[in-house]
Formats: C-alpha cells, structure tokens, sequence
C-alpha cells in the first residue's frame, strides 16, 4: 500500500511499514513540512496516499471525508512516545494484512482498529 507519515510522526517509523512491504513517503522527505492540513489531504488523494498521521484534526469526517481519499489512518495511544508510536504502527501493519482503509477513516489504538466508514445513502 502507498502510506505517507505526516511530519508528526517520527520517520524510523516507516521502516518496519516498508519492512512489511508497503510504499512509505513522509511528509518531510517530500518536503512539504508546515503544509496545512487541507492541501495535505488533497495531495494525498491525488496521489494515492493514505495519510497516516497523530493529528486529531484528521478524524473530522465533516472536513476530511475520507470516502474523497484513498483513506485516513489516525494513531491514537496513551502517548506520543517512540515505542507507543511503534506498537501503533504494529498494530496498523497487522490490521493491513487483512484489509484497506481505503476511503475509510482507522482509528489504530493500542491493540485494536475502530473503522469509520461513510453512511449508506438513503435509497430514494
């Protein structure tokens, strides 16, 4: 899968996601840090990325609907500590053996997934 890791992540974590064979860019490898979060949004999805990322902001699915992008993952630990971060990212790698979050919101917590997915239209 095409992940970028937003700059608030640290980038030793995109080894173990490109260990587990997926393509991996950060946002500060790309250049774009201090981008704001609606045109990293927008970049990722004309990309292809899905965006992984701390940043809560991401989990409003009124301002980031993630059925407009190839998904959103969101980390969400006790902390923001390395190894925290490194069981997340774990976890994530686990859950990407069995699924996509493609046009999804994830929500990786400590040993578990929540999925947000977009509600079903009303059928008219």
């Amino acid at each position: 899968m095409r992940l970028k890791l937003d700059e608030n992540l640290d980038a030793r974590l995109a080894l173990p996601l490109r260990e587990a064979g997926h393509n991996v860019a950060t946002v500060p490898e790309q250049g774009l840090r201090g981008v704001a979060d609606t045109a990293l949004f927008g970049l990722c999805a004309s990309e292809g990325y899905i965006l992984v990322t701390l940043d809560l902001d991401f989990a409003n699915v009124l301002r980031f609907p993630p059925e407009r992008s190839p998904g959103l993952v969101v980390l969400r630990g006790p902390d923001d500590l390395f190894p925290t971060l490194r069981l997340l990212v774990r976890t994530l790698i686990g859950a990407l053996t069995k699924g996509e979050p493609s046009g999804r919101l994830w929500i990786i917590e400590p040993g578990r997934v929540r999925i947000h997915e977009a509600p079903a239209e009303a059928e008219e």
